[in-house]
């Protein structure tokens, strides 16, 4: 779960699929964002890999052990929040989810055979963000989820997630429910 506050529609989503996982016999590992304890600063960059936290290597371990990453965020200023941007930074390291070759040019996926699943929480309608500015989603699901070899990545976006009436949400609900039963 991605949104830096436990009491959002994002932890809710999170929950919904995970009941439709396990209701269908799929095993789950979730971390929740905010129960997490590390430091989101990549201080010197990849010069120098800081030593994770347990809550990160917990993180990573969970990351190899599934055949399926689910990320449930909010969509803001079209990106991640800052928390989750901070958790790939200091996580999603070179030679755990992927690797250069000598030249630099060219690079391989360690997370390969995974699937993903982005469940994104967002204000405004996505042709207009698209429109105004660009591919919004791209840097998790192509620029880290597929760089790393995971695909597909299949991404649901859900709006205005602020304005969502009862049953607008119902239907959300019984949207994600059936991702989570199917595990897609």
């Amino acid at each position: 779960m991605g949104n830096p506050d436990m009491d959002s529609l994002t932890n809710k989503m999170a929950d919904v699929y995970e009941e439709g996982a396990l209701s269908a016999g799929h095993e789950v590992r979730r971390q929740n964002l905010p129960e997490m304890r590390f430091d989101p600063i990549l201080h010197k960059g990849y010069k120098v890999i800081q030593e994770l936290e347990p809550d990160l290597k917990t993180f990573q371990e969970n990351v190899k052990w599934c055949d399926h990453i689910v990320i449930a965020y909010p969509n803001w200023w079209c990106t991640t929040p800052a928390l989750l941007k901070g958790l790939l930074d200091r996580a999603w390291l070179p030679h755990f989810a992927f690797h250069f070759d000598k030249s630099g040019l060219f690079w391989k996926g360690h997370l390969n055979g995974k699937s993903g699943r982005l469940i994104m929480l967002a204000n405004a309608h996505p042709w207009i963000q698209w429109f105004l500015f660009g591919e919004f989603n791209n840097e998790l699901a192509r620029a880290t989820l597929g760089f790393a070899g995971i695909r597909p990545v299949n991404t649901t976006i859900f709006y205005p997630s602020e304005h969502a009436t009862d049953t607008q949400l119902q239907s959300w609900f019984r949207k994600v429910y059936s991702l989570g039963r199917r595990a897609k």
